[in-house]
């Protein structure tokens, strides 16, 4: 069977490169390096605590031995084990002393199974960033060019969430929100009314009405084991059934893809290289047209690796931009305290989202921040128990102690900060020619480190939360910065930016490299800037609008 396109990753914006071009008439295969795992056969799911392997707590020696990177990330345990990347058959070059903590599924679906799902449109607030304040490139596009795009794959996904009318944070096409516990509701009134600010249920690819093949969420959770019934958007729930819906999609797991060739007299991707993890044979591919979908490391990893004559520095690579600001938000700083007088109101069940405060800062030319861009504010209150009473160091000793544990106890608000990272050349990805991996390819390395603009941006994040819980009548209230290295949060973007100019970007405002006709790139690695919002419904909405000019071009004869 022929391909008209080759689609390099099954995850967020891979599913939904294979969806559009397949459903658009295209013969599309995706190459997944991961293992086969199939939509419902989640172990971990429904599995009660008593029957988790050693009570869940973490296997220390091996998971130190073989999962070093990814048993950082707070979605990693005994029932998620089998989605994640093993670190010793699949590493990179980590560096201790200047940490990059690459975060990595594998398995078909990659992070589509394991993310928080939170969704936020981004705004001209956002794309005009760069050409407002200087820092890196202007973006080649603009909100009212993604805007439809927006509202179609948020129809697909099915986003709930509140509107709020907030130009810097766009309202989407949203099913009915999920709702605030009591305290966040009091909490929310407080610092509306005293400090003129906006939290709100958070915007989450969680389903509260049903869509054709997937049912409401019934607050099961926890959601990252896996959601058989589709609740929350995956790539295996919504977009890769659609495309296997048309007849006229493969998918092949098990698949790394080495690098792409390049044949200079047409200026197009020739062949891609692709690499059995089973047989270790190799084989060449071709394709009309090929979209990179690996993650915004995973894509220009393969770029890198795709040197010739004509691109000496990887494929694409005229501007040398190639692997070249890297972004991933700061975060894990914020504060928490407790919020008295709510002691006769409880929870039930598991909401699978947190509440947001939108960005307050540096919204217009009058504000006088110690900073550039911003930051917005997730989080929650919850009421203690048994299981999480640490937080608050209960004092006690013997039978009262234990039966101190038996009663519900106080509620806590926590407020944590996500913060924008601007473009910096220096943070950047390459690859090391010294370590090679088990297939031959070399591994990525990480030059990486926080500026001093992030740094004020989470100072101030700390501030504001304590003010805020403050001003919520919170005591006891603890502050918390973590100096989380960059990749945790798990929003790496750029390393392949698109940009109006082929000698300062990667891609054009199509997601199309300017010097390679046939080749695409959607995912993080696009990015031009981070903005402060979650960034995944944005991979969406430029996949789909970038395979659509796309199959355009293919049928009028471009391509």
């Amino acid at each position: 069977m022929g391909f008209d396109a080759i689609v390099v990753g099954s995850g967020i914006s891979g599913g939904w490169a294979a969806k559009e071009l397949s459903e658009r008439g295209l013969n599309t295969l995706v190459l997944e390096r991961g293992k086969p795992q199939a939509h419902g056969d989640y172990p971990g799911e429904h599995i009660p605590p008593w029957e988790i392997p050693h009570g869940g707590l973490p296997l220390r020696e091996l998971y130190e031995a073989e999962y070093a990177v990814q048993k950082q990330c707070y979605a990693f345990n005994e029932t998620t084990r089998q989605f994640w990347n093993n670190d010793v058959e699949n590493p990179y070059v980590y560096e201790p002393e200047k940490p990059f903590t690459w975060i990595r599924a594998d398995v078909v679906g990659g992070r589509s199974l394991m993310w928080a799902r939170q969704c936020y449109r981004w705004s001209d607030l956002d794309f005009e960033a760069n050409a407002r304040d200087g820092h890196g490139i202007d973006w080649p596009l603009r909100y009212r060019d993604l805007e439809p795009w927006y509202g179609y794959v948020e129809r697909f996904v099915g986003v709930s969430g509140e509107k709020l009318g907030l130009p810097h944070l766009p309202d989407g096409e949203f099913q009915r929100p999920m709702q605030m516990n009591v305290v966040e509701h009091h909490v929310a009134k407080q610092i509306e009314a005293q400090l003129g600010r906006v939290m709100t249920i958070g915007r989450t690819a969680t389903l509260t009405e049903p869509l054709p093949g997937r049912a409401p969420c019934h607050y099961c959770g926890p959601c990252h084991r896996g959601c058989s019934i589709g609740s929350y958007f995956s790539s295996q729930s919504s977009t890769l059934p659609a495309a296997e819906a048309t007849g006229r999609f493969t998918l092949r797991a098990d698949a790394v893809v080495e690098g792409l060739d390049y044949h200079p007299a047409s200026g197009r991707v020739s062949g891609v290289r692709v690499i059995d993890t089973r047989t270790r044979a190799r084989e060449t591919l071709t394709a009309r047209v090929v979209f990179l979908c690996a993650s915004a490391i995973g894509s220009t990893q393969i770029m890198l690796n795709s040197r010739s004559d004509s691109f000496p520095t990887g494929l694409a690579n005229g501007s040398g931009t190639l692997g070249r600001y890297l972004m991933d938000h700061c975060f894990q700083a914020g504060a928490a305290g407790v919020i008295p007088g709510f002691e006769a109101f409880t929870t039930y069940g598991r909401r699978p989202t947190g509440i947001y405060i939108p960005r307050f800062k540096n919204l217009d030319a009058e504000d006088d921040a110690p900073f550039v861009r911003g930051y917005g504010y997730q989080g929650g209150a919850q009421r203690l128990d048994w299981r999480n009473m640490g937080q608050l160091n209960v004092p006690g000793f013997g039978a009262q102690f234990k039966d101190t544990l038996t009663k519900p106890g106080p509620w806590i608000m926590q407020l944590g900060g996500f913060g924008e990272c601007l473009p910096d050349a220096d943070n950047r990805m390459l690859l090391d020619a010294g370590a090679m991996d088990r297939y031959g390819i070399p591994q990525v390395r990480f030059e990486f480190a926080y500026g001093p603009n992030e740094q004020a941006i989470l100072e101030d994040v700390v501030t504001e939360a304590k003010t805020m819980l403050e001003v919520a009548g919170a005591v006891q209230i603890r502050e918390f910065q973590n100096n989380a290295p960059g990749g945790l949060a798990i929003h790496e973007m750029g390393t392949a930016r698109m940009g109006r100019d082929p000698a300062t970007s990667v891609l054009n405002a199509h997601n199309q490299a300017h010097e390679v006709d046939n080749l695409f790139v959607t995912d993080g690695a696009c990015m031009t800037s981070s903005s402060c919002v979650n960034p995944s419904i944005t991979y969406m909405a430029l996949t789909a609008r970038a395979a659509d000019f796309a199959v355009t071009q293919i049928r009028d004869g471009v391509l």
